[in-house]
């Protein structure tokens, strides 16, 4: 029997004022939950990572009711996707293990990382075109899981402690971005090798990363606040600077009409970036220290977890 915690909760919209017509909303969720990550899920709910109450979330924004599903003792999730199977997918540094939560049976089954990598601080995810799930740990691991057999496989990362964020390419070619390793690195799919690429410029700290719809990864650079883009093909990168912050982009996204999210940490907002014209739009906190960690879209809405203050964010064009 899973643990379930119910808890009805007002929704409150709160329009901000950047230069466009979107709108901006906020929902609330347990007071202390520090959600971290995000993933909209195929019903229309919000799926969310409570990671200091060691939950999943799930948020209806038409009633703004959240409920919290315990993943297990020790848990502390991360990172939450959804999967080819409608699943939800979790890092979960906690219990070392990657969780999958049933929507429909509410079940919560864990796939152990080998006994041969304790705390690997487990970070995001990804699926790759052949269904299996790829993920990074911070502690200098990445690793796939192959949910037909339930088989778990992890390497060393090279440069050690850093892997982050990670992302699949149109193409099938799985990508993650090292922020202490401060590179971004070409997973192997069949052997498992990572192929290093190092940055622009060294000490930028490659934090989150995203490929747009031609195959372009998109990465926030977190200690030098600017968003880079590389061409796999071209083995060139561009670089554009946030408006006004010269640190803290953490989070990355791209949206369904390659439109470029990130959050800017020292400027408490979400940001807007459009390749085409290179202009920025800014989406501030109505709330000081949001802290929002990571971005994941459906069309029209781009959402965010405010880790500092225990709400979820909305963007809505």
């Amino acid at each position: 029997m899973v643990p379930v915690v119910l808890v009805a909760i007002a929704a409150a919209a709160l329009a901000a004022h950047p230069a466009s017509s979107a709108e901006v909303a906020y929902f609330e969720v347990p007071r202390g939950a520090h959600p971290h990550d995000v993933a909209p899920a195929p019903d229309g709910s919000v799926w969310y990572t409570a990671q200091f109450q060691g939950a999943l979330g799930i948020l209806n924004p038409k009633s703004g009711q959240a409920t919290q599903i315990a993943l297990g003792a020790g848990s502390s999730p991360h990172g939450v996707i959804v999967g080819p199977d409608r699943a939800a997918w979790i890092t979960d540094s906690g219990q070392n293990a990657i969780a999958r939560f049933d929507p429909a049976t509410k079940a919560v089954k864990l796939f152990p990382l080998p006994r041969d990598f304790p705390g690997a601080n487990l970070n995001t995810a990804t699926f790759d075109r052949k269904g299996i799930l790829w993920f990074t740990g911070q502690s200098g691991v990445y690793g796939r899981v192959d949910p037909s057999s339930g088989k778990v496989e992890a390497w060393k990362a090279p440069k050690g402690t850093g892997p982050y964020g990670i992302t699949t390419t149109p193409n099938g070619e799985v990508w993650y971005a090292s922020l202490a390793g401060d590179h971004i690195a070409k997973i192997d799919t069949v052997s498992g090798d990572a192929l290093m690429v190092p940055p622009p410029k060294s000490g930028v700290g490659p934090r989150r990363i995203w490929s747009d719809s031609k195959g372009l990864l998109w990465v926030s650079f977190w200690n030098t606040g600017e968003i880079g883009r590389y061409d796999p093909i071209n083995k060139a990168w561009k670089v554009w600077s946030l408006p006004k912050s010269k640190g803290g982009c953490y989070a990355i996204y791209v949206d369904n009409k390659d439109k470029i999210w990130v959050t800017d940490f020292v400027a408490n907002a979400i940001i807007r970036f459009d390749p085409a014209t290179e202009a920025f739009e800014s989406f501030p906190s109505d709330k000081r220290g949001a802290s929002v960690r990571q971005l994941l879209g459906r069309p029209g809405e781009v959402w965010g977890a405010e880790s500092g203050v225990d709400r979820l964010v909305v963007v809505k064009e």
